[in-house]
């Protein structure tokens, strides 16, 4: 299983919304916040090709997206095997 990351900022409904889902599914995720540290925006705009929006969620280096991302491969049922592929 590939590992995942998520990049958050405090008090972001959408990054407790992505958690949420994440949660629920049982996977296990690392969350880089992004709140006050430049070094770790940039990184994540580079990693999701210019994408500057909390959250943006990854499966090894596969770019999900955000969060209404997760929720639509979720519900085409691609989600599970995005994540652990």
């Amino acid at each position: 299983m590939a590992a995942v990351t998520m990049y958050t900022k405090p008090y972001c409904p959408y990054c407790d919304a992505a958690r949420d889902l994440l949660e629920r599914k049982g996977i296990v995720f690392s969350e880089v916040d992004i709140g006050g540290k430049p070094d770790a925006r940039a990184e994540m705009i580079q990693r999701s090709g210019g994408r500057m929006t909390v959250p943006q969620i990854f499966a090894g280096d596969r770019h999900l997206g955000g969060c209404d991302d997760i929720y639509a491969l979720d519900a085409r049922g691609e989600l599970d095997t995005a994540l652990t592929a």
